[in-house]
């Protein structure tokens, strides 16, 4: 029979805790946002999906009312990536009022970011989605 001292067994478990937080994927990048939030990057395809990452998302009112909106896009391959990025904006009840962004090419150097800014036409724009997929 195996006897533990208690100071010894807390030791144990607390080195248990501290390693067991430790195990991460550094693969993944950690993101900073709710659910709410990560709902507002959207990927279209497969690619897209396991290579891409929204690693930064800004928002403002500009001083006219119209919503600014600047997103950091990670590129998680080791291969260069050619991207198409677009932005719908929506009123606060999140209908599309029609104020949608053109397609926009975005080249991904391997593990690179790059930032991308879209501007609202519509004051009324309080919300929005961002699209990406793969360049064809």
């Amino acid at each position: 029979m195996i006897r533990f001292r208690p100071g010894l067994f807390s030791v144990l478990t607390v080195c248990v805790v501290l390693l067991s937080g430790c195990a991460t994927d550094p693969a993944r990048d950690s993101t900073k946002y709710s659910l709410e939030s990560t709902e507002k990057f959207v990927t279209l395809d497969r690619v897209t999906q396991a290579e891409v990452a929204c690693t930064g998302l800004r928002e403002r009112m500009l001083p006219d009312g119209r919503l600014e909106v600047v997103v950091n896009v990670k590129n998680r391959s080791a291969n260069p990536l050619k991207l198409q990025i677009n932005c719908i904006f929506k009123n606060d009840q999140g209908f599309s009022l029609g104020d949608e962004t053109p397609f926009q090419s975005l080249r991904l150097a391997a593990n690179a970011t790059e930032t991308v800014r879209f501007i609202a036409t519509n004051p009324q724009a309080k919300r929005y989605t961002i699209r990406v997929k793969q360049a064809r």
